[in-house]
């Protein structure tokens, strides 16, 4: 008897392939468009051209997802004011650019991962702003119908701490503060490769979270606070210490507020999930894992962490002291390995911060309560925030400044968005 024969795809392999199939799909509709401009192009009689393909777009941001937002929304704010078209594409369907109606600004969903940059490697467009490494290194790749692409740096520390060549292939970047250009040059000149031009510019989410969190009002009868917000991966504090850390603690009695980096919820549910029973009889312990940290920030008295950036959003926003445990990175994977030499933030959090180590544990409440706010604590944390944050306030205009000065707008440069269809 001959049994019939079935072909099994695990679950993974099966989403692995059904994205290859989407990605090639989409990639073989804009070829096909891309094939249909050309050809309207040779039979019209013009030069070949990044502005004259008649999907030219003079502007154009391109954001991962809606956790992205804060970081364009003043930079959008600012070509809306200016009455500047500019195209907004985002990866998520959700992305609040979609809540807001603007006159000037054209937000489009234009899918995720290969689908999105089917269409991104395809573009046509004079400036293209993004906060997306590894541009030309993975699947998102240069158009060579794209004048300038520009990386604007989301964070306030270094800007050496992307996979390895991460900002090597773009033609600009934006920085928070001056001193991340000094290493950006030191690779530059170490690869051989071009230098790129170094603009700073500030730090837009930043500003964005001064203006928001400075309208919170504050709490009636405040509690105590402990804020832990760590990093992710085997380094991170919750993975390596988890109830060493997390059951002192919450014998306090003072409310500790839990902010697990949004990694976690993908690459260590099981570690969250066994931390969550655990305390889920607790009451003065909170998960947060809201979007936006600056409702847990504002609460917080003091911050214990590790090596995650969000020690600069509260030190700089608040003004607060900050513990840190296991301030260690493993850099071999990062564009800062190829240095050699002390990462700033590292450098400076010794200065600013307050070290706890594990033999500390067993008496928290104790070392919470002599920790003092000293003035040289303060001092250095001013420091920090005059080094990596300049022209507060002022980021979006500056990016928007830079964008129009790098690509000129005249009344021909938006042609494209009227007839591409």
């Amino acid at each position: 008897m001959i049994y019939p024969t079935f072909l099994y795809i695990d679950p993974g392999t099966g989403s692995m392939l059904f994205s290859i199939l989407i990605g090639a799909t989409a990639t073989l509709f804009f070829l096909g468009k891309a094939a249909i401009l050309k050809l309207k192009l040779f039979f019209s009689g013009k030069k070949g051209g990044v502005q004259q393909d008649a999907s030219y777009k003079p502007y154009v941001i391109y954001s991962e997802g809606k956790q992205y937002w804060n970081v364009f929304k003043p930079v959008v704010t600012a070509f809306e004011e200016r009455k500047v078209p500019l195209t907004y594409y985002t990866s998520s369907s959700d992305d609040p650019v979609f809540d807001t109606t603007y006159t000037y600004i054209k937000p489009e969903y234009i899918g995720e991962g290969n689908m999105a940059f089917a269409r991104l490697n395809m573009l046509s467009a004079g400036f293209v702003l993004m906060t997306t490494p590894g541009l030309q290194v993975y699947q998102l790749k240069r158009s060579k119908h794209v004048a300038h692409y520009s990386h604007v740096v989301h964070m306030p520390n270094d800007a050496t701490t992307y996979r390895l060549f991460g900002l090597d292939f773009f033609d600009s970047v934006l920085l928070t503060g001056d001193y991340q250009g000094e290493d950006i040059r030191l690779l530059e000149e170490q690869r051989g490769i071009a230098k790129k031009d170094l603009v700073t510019v500030g730090c837009t989410y930043l500003d964005e979270y001064a203006a928001k969190i400075s309208s919170i009002p504050e709490e009636e009868n405040h509690p105590f606070t402990v804020l832990v917000s760590p990093s992710w991966g085997a380094s991170g504090l919750l993975m390596k210490y988890g109830e060493k850390l997390l059951d002192p603690l919450s014998q306090t009695g003072w409310r500790i507020i839990i902010r697990p980096h949004p990694q976690s919820k993908k690459s260590e549910a099981e570690m969250l999930d066994r931390l969550t029973k655990r305390y889920e009889g607790n009451a003065n312990i909170e998960w947060d894992y809201n979007r936006e940290n600056i409702y847990s920030l504002k609460k917080a008295d003091i911050m214990i962490s590790d090596f995650s950036g969000i020690i600069f959003d509260y030190t700089f926003l608040c003004d607060k002291p900050v513990m840190y445990v296991n301030a260690d990175m493993d850099l071999l994977p990062y564009d800062a390995y190829d240095l050699q030499k002390p990462l700033w933030q590292f450098e400076v959090l010794k200065k600013m911060g307050i070290e706890l180590t594990e033999s500390n544990f067993a008496t928290i409440k104790d070392v919470i309560q002599s920790a003092s706010d000293s003035k040289e604590l303060a001092l250095a944390r001013k420091q920090a925030k005059e080094q990596a944050w300049m022209h507060i306030g002022q980021a979006g205009e500056l990016i928007a400044d830079y964008m129009m000065k790098t690509i000129p707008y005249t009344q021909s440069t938006q042609k494209g968005d009227t007839d591409e269809q």
